[in-house]
């Protein structure tokens, strides 16, 4: 789940003071492989859950805030919009029956949102992009009233410099012109994380990028668009754009977008995809830092990396390399991004397990896909499942 406290300064000086941090955690993060101090021979895998909530005739329902509050559940959390509502399962040991484990916590976590749900006269529904959503559900008035959302729509406005425009060709063709940055609530995932050791990371992050476009082939869920036939799954192309902050100019046009699948194979380690996040992409908020890092490391203790791991939520890679702390001990984590939700929590368990059994088998049978592939077809790929499916 996103971190939510920001930093209201967002003055260049106050960005100025974040980055230094950021760059510490960088110099930090490399500290600690060069020390051993992520955990390695541990496989667990986890999940995030996203969903839409609609009314009685399947329109978005903008309740998620009085849901929350009868909840009073920490498992359950904010989405960008009103009527988007996220919960985290637990990890698991990737062994034995996880996936069975998986597909019950699943079904209990929903059950216990659909009773708080039915409260509120509405229902859950699992699906990529809701068919029935609007560019009037699309309103500031429909945001999570949290400052995380007002500041990241704040920021892409600012460095955007004027409206979102949309443009997904299909079988139909959708051109649409928005002024905030709630497109992106447009699309609901359900996110895979799978715990590596540091010295395996750049070969299963490569095998993460390889399989991307069959798993997504697989899996697609999101045809529809403000009544549109586009892509299989259109989140590939909605979400690329809904957080686009480059002007439209011919120089920024060759910048990298946020939401992204990568330039080039990983080579060694993690450390290669937060550097080229932290060089490509400026500090669009900030988050209160109460560590050094650095300090911590020598004292022998893991670092939160509190920069590091809120700018890395600024920046959404299709897999997204991830550090985490659990119980005081430094991990890593690979985080699949494509899948949709629904339109089952079969379905989902299903995809779920075809990531993580391509994950391991490729890392078995195959080692080093990035001698094999060429990184230009994976991320061609990507884009070809994205359109046509299967």
């Amino acid at each position: 789940m996103g971190q939510q406290q920001i930093e209201p300064d967002l003055s260049p000086e106050a960005i100025r003071h974040f980055t230094r941090h950021l760059l510490n955690d960088l110099s930090a993060l490399e500290r600690m492989l060069e020390l051993g101090m992520i955990e390695s021979g541990r496989r667990c895998i986890g999940a995030e859950q996203e969903v839409f909530l609609v009314d009685e005739a399947w329109k978005p329902a903008p309740v998620a805030m009085e849901v929350l509050d009868s909840l009073n559940d920490p498992r359950f959390t904010t989405e960008l919009a009103r009527f988007n509502l996220e919960t985290n399962l637990d990890p698991s040991r990737l062994e034995a029956d996880c996936f069975k484990g998986m597909e019950r916590e699943l079904d209990a976590l929903l059950g216990v949102l659909r009773s708080a749900v039915r409260q509120a006269q509405a229902k859950v529904v699992l699906t990529g992009i809701l068919p029935t959503l609007s560019k009037t559900d699309l309103s500031l008035e429909n945001m999570s009233p949290r400052p995380r959302y007002r500041a990241l729509d704040e920021a892409t406005r600012r460095l955007r410099g004027g409206p979102l425009h949309l443009h997904v060709e299909g079988a139909d063709e959708l051109n649409v012109e928005h002024d905030n940055v709630m497109l992106e609530a447009c699309n609901t995932s359900f996110q895979i994380h799978l715990q590596v050791g540091a010295e395996e990371f750049a070969r299963f992050y490569n095998i993460a990028q390889v399989i991307a476009a069959p798993v997504l082939a697989a899996a697609v869920n999101s045809p529809l668009l403000f009544g549109r036939r586009l892509w299989m799954e259109t989140r590939i192309a909605l979400f690329r754009q809904s957080v686009d902050t480059r002007r439209a100019s011919v120089h920024a046009r060759e910048l990298s977008p946020r939401v992204r699948f990568g330039e080039r194979w990983v080579k060694q380690s993690v450390l290669e995809v937060f550097q080229e996040d932290v060089a490509r992409f400026p500090v669009l908020m900030a988050t209160p830092v109460t560590e050094d890092a650095m300090e911590l490391i020598e004292a022998g203790k893991s670092p939160e990396l509190q920069a590091l791991r809120f700018h890395n939520g600024t920046v959404y890679t299709w897999n997204r390399a991830c550090y985490g702390l659990a119980n005081g001990q430094a991990h890593l984590r690979i985080e699949c991004r494509l899948l949709p939700a629904g339109p089952s929590v079969v379905d989902e368990v299903a995809n779920a397990a075809f990531w993580a059994g391509l994950m391991l088998g490729a890392a078995e049978e195959d080692g080093d896909v990035s001698a094999q592939f060429d990184f230009s077809d994976a991320k061609a790929n990507l884009v070809a499942a994205g359109r046509q499916g299967l």
